[in-house]
């Protein structure tokens, strides 16, 4: 039994479908122009291998969380203007997600770049963000281990 188990979670592993939220590298996100959009992308990557893990949806943010831990989402227009109107986003994993940000922002404005700081893109999700022109269109984000993640 336990050579059984040991061999299923190795295929598992092999494929990128491990089945526990260990490690976490954090995310890359990209967001899609409609609910309609999140779904047909989700079906492209499903049809090339990358697979819908779960989905955390809340009242500003629709998301498609995958195998490989690229998410794609939908927010809303409230949302997507707090976050600078990026795109897409870096996710990062910190212990301690505001005072991270808080050194990426002041490490980009050293360099010459803005760094801005924003803390309630999603109120009640944990979740730092750096708004910045060092990236066209994107921003980075701080977040917990997805284990110490609020349920939505």
């Amino acid at each position: 039994m336990i050579f059984i188990g040991f061999a299923v979670w190795t295929s598992l592993l092999l494929t990128g479908r491990n089945p526990l939220p260990f490690p976490d590298f954090g995310s890359r996100i990209y967001s899609a122009s409609s609910p309609e959009a999140k779904e047909v992308v989700v079906e492209i990557l499903r049809r090339h291998g990358v697979y819908e893990r779960f989905q955390v949806n809340t009242d500003g943010v629709l998301r498609s969380i995958m195998m490989d831990g690229t998410i794609i989402n939908h927010p809303t227009p409230e949302v997507f203007e707090r976050v600078g109107s990026a795109a897409a986003c870096i996710g990062l994993v910190s212990n301690d997600p505001e005072t991270s940000a808080a050194e990426a922002a002041a490490l980009l404005r050293d360099a010459g770049f803005s760094g801005e700081v924003l803390l309630d893109a999603e109120p009640g999700l944990p979740i730092a963000f750096v708004l910045t022109d060092a990236l066209n269109g994107s921003c980075l984000n701080f977040r917990p281990h997805i284990t110490q993640m609020p349920s939505p």
